[in-house]
């Protein structure tokens, strides 16, 4: 079994939170709560994707 690569954990935990916030957001009928949650899942999935890729070309993965 391969180890767990806790940063990529992470990145999805994170991105799986804001995809709830989006959804507690459409709940309360926030505009601006759902366009921050959008934001901020566009950067933590963005970011995980670069993470994702830098450790694939340094042979981490």
């Amino acid at each position: 079994m391969n180890k767990i690569k806790w940063p990529l954990l992470a990145f999805a935990i994170g991105a799986a939170l804001c995809m709830m916030g989006i959804g507690v957001a459409v709940a309360e009928r926030s505009i601006i709560g759902i366009i921050f949650a959008i934001i901020a899942l566009i950067f933590v999935m963005g970011y995980g994707f670069k993470t994702k890729k830098k450790m694939r070309e340094d042979g981490l993965l």
